[in-house]
């Protein structure tokens, strides 16, 4: 199986930003171990800060990989053509947040790319992206 990981804004200081929130792992010294766990699964990463790239890599996923899991961070709750994006792809793509959103500010609450998801999953911390594997490969 070949998975596309896309981190959103800011996801570039997880482990330094927040920790309380977010942990005090980065993703990039998470992603070996996820390597290690699903050594049959081809990954490939990318974080952006830029809301157009990533759409981009959306665009560019389809038919290239088998699905995508995307940590969409802020733009979740603000940015209907990212999922535009996802609505315009073939490949499923399951939503994936570190922190539970909906124990968070009301702003947060709502996210407009979840809606255009195959599923979400939020709060787990790094264990949500492992999860979301597990989900793909079922």
């Amino acid at each position: 199986m070949k998975l596309l990981i896309l981190n959103g804004p800011n996801l570039n200081l997880v482990g330094k930003r927040q920790p309380e929130i977010y942990g005090n792992e980065s993703f990039e010294s998470y992603l070996p171990k996820l390597r290690e766990l699903f050594p049959s699964t081809v990954f490939t990463y990318f974080q952006s800060n830029h809301e157009g790239e990533l759409i981009d890599r959306l665009h560019n996923s389809d038919g290239e990989v088998d699905a995508v899991i995307m940590n969409p961070g802020g733009l979740a709750h603000t940015s209907v053509v990212l999922a535009d994006a996802i609505r315009s792809i073939s490949v499923p793509v399951v939503e994936v947040h570190l922190s539970n959103i909906h124990a968070r500010e009301a702003y947060r609450h709502g996210s407009y790319s979840a809606a255009a998801c195959r599923g979400i999953i939020s709060g787990f911390g790094m264990d949500g992206y492992r999860l979301a594997v597990l989900h793909l490969q079922a």
